[in-house]
């Protein structure tokens, strides 16, 4: 294929992947009750992972102070729900575009670093919202220095916080996959990574600490051990790698 070509196929990939986002984003835009009843379900203690925890009972109400936020509000969540939703066929567009280009050995490898990049980031999307965002919402949100402030929360803070907080964490659970390829191309050994064991726990408390701002100490110790599990997953699959390197 000429330059040309490869310029059109990728042409209409991008084409097949905006209209993919398009419609799953529209199709959660018309399904508003059902995506706010998730969105908004940890700002109550009604939310399952309060029930598991044994935390009394909350009720955080937000507030909206713009004329047009909620409606805003409203077209970004169901983008970022359609992107979400769309993001499985996304990469099987990308990778269709790529693995002509790629040997059979190469198009193994990326289908299973893909997919292992995918799973993850889903996985730690999922940790976020059913671990980490309700118990830093439950804790920040109830919080108060006096009983005469009341706590006025906006739908916009709210729904950031989510969002932010799900790429973080999604971004920070692709820890196994980026060190099993720092691993597979010589760059970081198991060995290594047991030495400096010491200093990826205070690494990992202070990331968990950025993640969830709160002085609640078993808060943190719920973040941060999630992120010292996947450290240790990391050391093993580095060890696994370099075995069958």
């Amino acid at each position: 294929m000429t330059f040309w070509d490869h310029l059109d196929a990728l042409r209409s990939s991008v084409v097949r992947i905006v209209v993919a986002i398009a419609v799953f984003a529209v199709a959660a835009f018309f399904l508003k009750e059902e995506l706010f009843s998730i969105v908004l379900a940890p700002r109550s203690s009604d939310f399952i992972t309060y029930r598991l925890l044994g935390v009394e009972a909350f009720h955080i109400h937000l507030m909206n102070t713009g004329l047009t936020e909620q409606f805003m509000i409203h077209m970004r969540t169901a983008m970022y729900a359609g992107l979400l939703v769309a993001s499985p066929y996304i990469l099987y567009e990308l990778f269709r575009f790529v693995s002509p280009g790629l040997y059979q050995n190469e198009r193994r490898y990326a289908v299973w670093i893909v997919g292992a990049a995918y799973v993850m980031f889903i996985i730690g999307t999922l940790v976020n919202y059913l671990l980490v965002f309700p118990l830093t919402v439950r804790f920040l949100g109830t919080y108060q220095v006096s009983p005469d402030v009341a706590n006025m929360l906006t739908l916009q803070s709210y729904v950031d916080t989510l969002l932010g907080m799900s790429l973080v964490m999604g971004i920070v659970f692709e820890l196994p996959v980026i060190c099993g390829l720092w691993g597979r191309m010589g760059l970081i050994t198991n060995q290594m990574m047991s030495t400096y064991r010491r200093h990826a726990v205070v690494a990992i408390l202070i990331v968990a600490a950025i993640i969830t701002p709160t002085t609640d100490v078993f808060t943190l110790f719920i973040v941060a051990l999630p992120i010292y599990l996947l450290y240790e997953i990391s050391i093993w699959i580095v060890k696994m790698t370099k075995r069958n390197k």
